[in-house]
């Protein structure tokens, strides 16, 4: 428990006034960018707007206050935003409240047991084929809004085949003034970035002119367009603690969604930590992070918000604007308590075209379609068939059915991958002379094999040992292992299955450079009392004489 240490601890140590003036103008303009990012995720959520918020307040301050990272902003992310949606429209908020409590438990247990880095065990393959798929499922879910259709379902649409089904069956309500409004936000959105401009203006988020704008557009030209407040009731109410009401039978049915949101929430937030430490040239706290991360979303599920995680657009935000302690991510957190108070009952007048492009922009920066093409083309055939089945089963079905997919895929092709370099050969006496090693420099006595086993013995290549011949004209059986540096219980048991076969045509079983793993788990199985120690040998040239003995004897 002696490395989990908040960072904020850390920093303060050396704090100046400067460096607090710097903190908080980079957490005022990190605010103002997360304000409508926020309530457009909790749109994509299906959660009304203010949770939004909610969470960025709660989960943005617990996670900075307590995280392993000195510059890392959390809050709500596009990741979360179709598996949330799922869990809402089938289990109701409450549902989602208990699956994120459980994500929060997951993440503080992972962080207590030092599983920060168990993180790299998840394939490259399998972020990006998923993260590219939620940037899909985002944009499908957001068609509707941003050409104003009007769609009408018996139930509510949750898969995002059945949303897109149902946009082109109602394409016929077509609303081109939404169109209009959607088109002008996302331009905005696009072309703003581009503009030279002032210093003071440059920290204005493009989000929040498009907001502004779109606005100005329904509002002064009388558009028969839908806002926020047409569909949602808005409120400025702060955040109240409230328990869901929990069953046995709902904790079970929510373990899939509440592991899955632990691990999005893990990637996202480490790999947030990874790219902000680069610009700080700072190293951040794996797992402090993680058990903040669990923390944060606790709170915030007990008061009203969903799911939280590091959010890496807004974090590179605060680093680039001076942000160098948790203290700018707290800031944050603050600012955007005061804007739920005095300024959210004016998000009922932004339109929904306009939140609609802020997702596609959002879609867009997190797919990684060069990453994506880029795999397609250079990846080995295993890593382009993982990528392609995780991205398709994302946007077909759900997250949670692609990583279990996607991970079971993986282990499979890489069992098939390691099974292909295990090899076990026989030597002959044709080999390369410069090898000190090679056979040619030794001699093999008549009536013995030496077979030569490279690459890990598990349960993927344990199949090769049983296919070495015994017959009764051989002696000896020498089995040559220094390129063996695992061997599991499977292969155990065919290695015991062989040592039966030789001992029944009365031919010994002779093992060279048996390496420290191998040799502790032979001892455990007791093979090795069984084949004798005299007969594991440290070396090929020992084990040859052994041989040759026996044959004398013989």
């Amino acid at each position: 428990m002696s490395n989990l240490k908040p960072k904020l601890f850390s920093v303060m140590k050396g704090y100046t006034g400067q460096q607090f003036a710097k903190d908080v103008v980079a957490g005022i303009i990190v605010a103002i960018i997360a304000l409508p990012l926020s309530i457009a995720l909790a749109l994509a959520s299906g959660v009304t707007p203010e949770k939004g918020i909610y969470t960025a307040i709660i989960a943005g301050f617990v996670i900075s206050f307590l995280g392993g990272s000195r510059v890392q902003i959390s809050g709500p992310t596009a990741a979360f935003a179709t598996i949330v949606a799922g869990v809402v429209a089938t289990q109701g908020m409450d549902g989602l409240v208990i699956a994120t409590i459980m994500a929060g438990i997951i993440l503080i247990l992972m962080g207590v047991f030092k599983l920060g880095t168990l993180i790299k065990f998840i394939p490259f393959t399998i972020t990006t084929g998923f993260t590219a798929g939620i940037a899909v499922t985002i944009v499908i879910g957001q068609i509707k809004d941003f050409l104003g259709l009007t769609v009408v379902s018996e139930e509510p649409l949750i898969e995002t085949v059945d949303k897109l089904v149902y946009d082109f069956k109602f394409i016929n309500t077509f609303n081109w003034q939404a169109f209009v409004v959607g088109l002008v936000s996302l331009a905005i959105l696009i072309v703003w970035p581009m503009i030279k401009r002032p210093k003071f203006l440059s920290m204005i988020p493009p989000s929040l002119i498009a907001v502004i704008v779109g606005i100005f557009m329904v509002k002064l030209l009388d558009m028969q367009v839908n806002t926020i407040g047409d569909l949602y009731t808005i409120t400025n109410a702060l955040p109240v603690f409230s328990i869901p009401s929990v069953t046995w039978k709902k904790i079970v049915e929510l373990v899939p969604n509440a592991f899955t949101i632990a691990i999005l929430a893990a990637i996202e937030s480490l790999l947030s930590c990874v790219v902000s430490d680069s610009m700080v040239n700072s190293r951040h706290n794996s797992n402090m992070e993680l058990v903040a991360q669990g923390a944060g979303n606790i709170a915030s599920a007990l008061f009203g918000g969903i799911p939280a995680t590091g959010a890496i657009a807004r974090t590179a935000a605060n680093v680039k604007n001076g942000g160098r302690t948790p203290i700018a991510g707290m800031v944050h957190a603050v600012v955007l308590l005061l804007v739920l108070v005095v300024l959210m009952p004016y998000a009922a007048l932004i339109p929904m075209p306009t939140i609609a492009a802020i997702l596609f922009m959002v879609a867009y920066n997190m797919c990684g379609w060069r990453t994506f093409a880029k795999l397609c083309k250079t990846a080995p055939k295993s890593d382009i068939l993982v990528l392609v089945v995780t991205f398709v089963l994302t946007v077909v079905f759900d997250l949670v059915v692609a990583i279990e997919i996607g991970m079971i895929l993986t282990c499979v092709l890489f069992i098939k991958r390691m099974s292909d370099v295990t090899l076990v050969t026989g030597w002959k006496l044709v080999d390369d002379a410069n090898d000190p090693d090679s056979i040619t420099l030794r001699k093999v006595p008549e009536h013995t094999m030496v077979y030569e086993i490279s690459g890990p013995m598990f349960f993927g290549a344990a199949d090769k040992i049983l296919g070495i011949a015994v017959s009764e004209s051989m002696t000896n059986l020498i089995l040559r292992m220094r390129s063996v540096n695992a061997i599991d219980s499977t292969a155990v048991n065919s290695l015991n299955s062989l040592y039966e076969d030789c001992k029944a045509k009365n031919v010994r079983l002779i093992l060279s450079h048996v390496n420290e793993q191998p040799m502790s788990v032979l001892e455990k199985s007791g093979l090795v009392e069984k084949i004798g120690r005299e007969n594991f040998c440290d070396h090929i040239d020992e084990a040859l004489v052994r041989a040759e003995k026996q044959q004398d004897l013989s």
